[in-house]
């Protein structure tokens, strides 16, 4: 072993890499801004499911009196109305359904927003599973011991005890 670094074929829980080698060159391809990470809106922002779709589908001509300088696009769900990232459902039947599913812009916006909530937590399905194991045998533990309970000191509560005058 020297030591060289090596790939591997991706796994499910691998985190996506950054299409960028750092923030700089981020900024540089996106006209100054860099872009968040929004799989991770999905968990951390308050919301964050309603927002991802909102933005996705909230792109419009800007009203009267607002200039947009080249590079921006008026969004009427992001803060300030302007943002750096250009309309990405900019039409319908962008994406073929094998199912027959019409192709929409908010069908579209629907499946991003469920991928991006799988991005931000690929084991959450996983974990929901153990933990309903882990209630079930705690149910099952429960009765199991309640019952033990039960026939245990059954003779123990249901004996009765006299009390005589002892004979001096």
């Amino acid at each position: 072993d020297e030591g060289e670094m090596f790939t591997r074929p991706g796994i499910l829980v691998d985190a996506f890499p950054s299409p960028y080698p750092n923030e700089e060159a981020a900024r540089y391809a996106n006209g100054g801004a860099n872009p968040p990470d929004l799989s991770v809106y999905t968990t951390a922002k308050h919301e964050g499911i309603d927002y991802i779709f909102a933005l996705l589908l909230g792109y419009r001509d800007p009203p009267a009196g607002i200039e947009v300088r080249d590079g921006l696009y008026y969004n009427v769900y992001f803060p300030g109305g302007l943002i750096g990232m250009p309309n990405p459902l900019h039409s319908d039947g962008l994406v073929d359904y094998e199912d027959g599913t019409p192709c929409t812009k908010s069908q579209m916006a629907k499946d991003v927003v469920n991928f991006l909530c799988w991005a931000a937590e690929p084991a959450h399905d996983e974990r929901k599973l153990i933990g309903l194991k882990a209630i079930s045998a705690c149910a099952v533990g429960t009765f199991i011991v309640g019952f033990w309970y039960r026939s245990m000191w059954i003779g123990f509560k249901t004996r009765r005890i006299d009390f005589t005058k002892a004979v001096m």
